[in-house]
């Protein structure tokens, strides 16, 4: 060993470890810090074994902090081959392909090769699906794999090098970048980035009408209001269509339909497809949509209990500023965002819990209906915590403050302590006056500060943290070295020519996962608030053009360099998501047309509030406003279906070809199963003769390339299983003891 290190350049080799995953596809994050050593050793033999069942080659290295690292790919060609190709047959049996694949599998492959994402998809599906499926059945952190801490893809290190580069050079994203980031993260954060690429392209326009709105026809301007809420309109039936031809072109529309099961789904019954013959597991709908009519007590709960506690404290801080006039005043107008910034983030957890416990109760089949459910409810909690603080202000504190304000008197408590005379907390019973300014200020708050607060804690935040946390571990590991005590080091058996890359692999297993619902919950939020409030303050279009610039370089630094390489899932639009923005613009023609009627023009009083109110008015202008926006919204959508699409042309194309070439070729299903019968059925079992013949191959063409040297250190199903559980025995909680024992 110590001859290797000598001629080994740490120079050459940090390179090459940004530079080549060795060809790993997944790497398993095996921990058993709270595991007994027999136990642990059995699950990770049983580990192995199931994925060496289903045809996947596997190596172990040490890992950090009592775990293991089990290194996976798939083992040949041949079965990645025949995997990719049962599923576009799978794709063209559900209608998601209109054409059906070449009959002669490798030139299927050939005329349409096989894409990262689409590799490592299947790959993962490999390691996930049931065992009834063809899949391993690994579930992490579930069931009896609750010792699988996480499964993860690498970094391709030099692709994010250069697609964060190409990024910060330009100012639009075109076809090509979304093809790449296609092919390299799969379809769902695709569609992410064409999503904020489109907003962001949207957003030039009221940008500019914002800006010019705001010199001219100032707040509350009913012209802007119109123009607005016809923005918001034409921008999400273009981005239906736009949707739609991204699906076509990419190749995945309706691709919903081949849905994943979830493992945890819970059938009551098992029955016969009449017209299939398929066995499906089946849930009584009426028992599910019992437990969906949950959803409505838990949304009137969540609203009480937020609701509650943003209107508490927005009284608090009405009271501090608008009544108390005691010592400490500018320090005491914080208490209530201390209170919220304290006790929200705690009640939001314990309610997004809840929600998740909720879901998971409704016993969903798929993942796609499962995950659709929880954004529901998320996004209900989104909506209180995001709209309701501004809410309260124009349609409460502005028109109601002087009947409200002298009730306030409850709130003497929280400043009690500081007031050196009961004058001091008493609201005047004459000369009040309401602060309108404060809805604008509010608003600012939302669309400047906040986005600027959330890009802090979404990016720099996790970066200096993960940096710190690095650093401190680095320095307790040269602390522990040097006094000769503690665990072994996880780098002590590394090979020299890997060890910069497992250091890599180790630092990528501490990293989170990327949620892209995140990024799209705080974009429909953010266009929450300029459908809604933007006619307070024009310039709200401005903030969110220049934010939205930093935002999508951001969010791919975020996915790039703060967390785990994400699983490349298929998708065919944005999901629910789509029927949230088009809620938020109906109701921003609803609250734009009250915000004009109570405050356009001169409407202020002398006191601040809005004067010769009439509830009839308000509710016609609401009314009408309203049903002029779903006239236009119908207008708009049948204008934007008369326009043709590169992809709904290629669609077309596609089934002309099917219907010229239906008479020439069979197309049958018998024919498409039968090429892709070269590969395997229920997976390719990894055999000592196999290793064996490839050690072989491999030593008469010479040394081989540092990726198949990683692949032959452990030749074999009983080799890998024996390192890991030596592995094991060294950093396992109780191997010490049994040590001193024998001893």
């Amino acid at each position: 060993m110590a001859s290797l290190k000598s001629l080994y350049d740490p120079k050459a080799d940090l390179e090459s470890a940004l530079h080549t995953n060795f060809d790993v596809d997944y790497v398993i994050d095996y921990r058993f810090a709270t595991t007994p050593k027999p136990q642990a050793e059995a699950q990770f033999v049983k580990l192995i074994k199931a994925l060496n069942d289903v045809g996947l080659a596997t190596e172990v290295r040490n890992g950090d902090n009592c775990a293991v690292l089990v290194f996976v790919k798939v083992a040949s060609d041949r079965h990645l081959n025949a995997e990719v190709y049962r599923s576009r047959v799978q794709d063209w049996l559900y209608g998601v392909r209109s054409a059906a694949p070449e009959k002669e599998m490798q030139k299927n492959l050939n005329d349409e090769p096989v894409t990262e994402a689409e590799r490592l998809r299947l790959a993962y599906l490999l390691i996930t699906k049931p065992k009834n499926e063809g899949g391993a059945g690994i579930t992490p952190k579930s069931g009896e794999w609750k010792g699988v801490e996480s499964i993860f893809a690498l970094h391709d290190h030099a692709f994010n090098k250069r697609w964060i580069k190409e990024l910060s050079s330009k100012y639009f994203l075109n076809a090509k970048d979304l093809i790449e980031i296609r092919d390299t993260f799969g379809e769902k954060i695709a569609f992410y980035f064409a999503f904020l690429q489109s907003y962001f392209m949207f957003l030039i326009f009221p940008a500019g009408f914002g800006a010019c709105a705001w010199l001219l026809l100032g707040q509350f301007s009913p012209l802007y209001a119109i123009i607005n809420a016809l923005w918001g309109i034409v921008f999400i039936e273009y981005w239906k269509k736009q949707e739609t031809d991204l699906a076509v072109q990419w190749g995945v529309r309706g691709v919903s339909k081949i849905q994943h099961k979830r493992p945890e789904f819970k059938h009551e019954s098992v029955v016969t497809d009449p017209i299939t013959g398929e066995e499906l597991k089946v849930y009584s709908p009426i028992k599910r949509l019992a437990r969906q009519l949950l959803q409505v007590p838990f949304a009137i709960a969540a609203a009480s209990v937020l609701g509650s506690l943003i209107a508490g404290c927005f009284a608090i801080e009405i009271f501090i500023s608008e009544v108390y006039d005691g010592p400490f005043k500018a320090y005491l107008t914080f208490l209530p965002t201390v209170i919220l910034t304290t006790v929200m983030p705690t009640l939001s957890a314990l309610l997004t819990g809840f929600a998740r416990k909720l879901t998971d109760l409704e016993n969903y089949e798929t993942q796609d209906s499962h995950e659709a459910a929880m954004i529901q409810k998320i996004f209900v909690l989104n909506f209180i915590t995001s709209y309701l603080p501004i809410f309260l202000t124009a349609f409460v504190y502005v028109p109601f403050a002087t009947v409200i304000v002298p009730h306030l008197d409850v709130f003497q408590l929280a400043v009690r302590p500081f007031a050196e005379n009961e004058k001091q907390m008493t609201a005047p019973k004459v000369g009040f006056q309401i602060n309108p300014d404060r809805l604008k200020k509010q608003v600012i708050y939302f669309t400047v500060t906040a986005q600027i607060v959330n890009f802090a804690l979404e990016v720099i935040v996790p970066y200096v943290k993960r940096s710190f946390f690095r650093k401190v571990k680095e320095v307790q590991a040269d602390r522990a070295a040097k006094k000769g005590g503690g665990a072994s080091s996880p780098t002590a058996d590394d090979h020299p020519e890997e060890s910069s890359f497992l250091v890599r692999v180790r630092n990528e297993a501490e990293l989170g996962a990327y949620d892209v619902t995140s990024d799209f919950r705080e974009m429909v939020v953010q266009f929450g608030y300029l459908s809604l409030f933007s006619v307070v303050w024009p310039l709200t279009g401005v903030s969110f053009f220049i934010n939205n610039w930093i935002e999508l370089r951001g969010d791919a630094l975020k996915i790039a360099l703060e967390t785990q390489r994400p699983v490349p899932w298929r998708a065919d639009s944005i999901g629910p998501w789509l029927e949230s923005l088009g809620f938020l613009s109906w109701l921003g023609s609803l609250t734009s047309a009250a915000l004009v009627y109570l405050f356009s023009g001169d409407g202020l009083g002398p006191d601040g509030t809005p004067w010769n109110i009439k509830a009839w008015g308000l509710l016609l202008a609401m009314f009408f406003s309203e049903h002029i926006y779903l006239g236009v919204k119908i207008a708009v959508r049948t204008a934007l279906s008369k326009i043709d699409s590169p992809g709904l042309q290629k669609e077309r194309g596609e089934r002309f070809i099917v219907r010229k070439q239906f008479i020439e070729e069979s197309m049958g299903v018998d024919a498409a199963e039968k090429a892709a019968a070269g590969g395997i059925a229920a997976g390719e079992k990894i055999s000592k003769s196999t290793l064996e013949e490839e050690a072989k191959e491999s030593t008469l063409k010479g040394h081989g390339t540092p990726e198949e040297k990683f692949w032959q250190r452990q030749p074999g199903q009983a080799e890998t299983i024996a390192i890991g559980k030596s592995y094991i025995a060294k950093a396992a909680p109780n191997a010490t003891k049994e040590t001193k024992k024998e001893l």
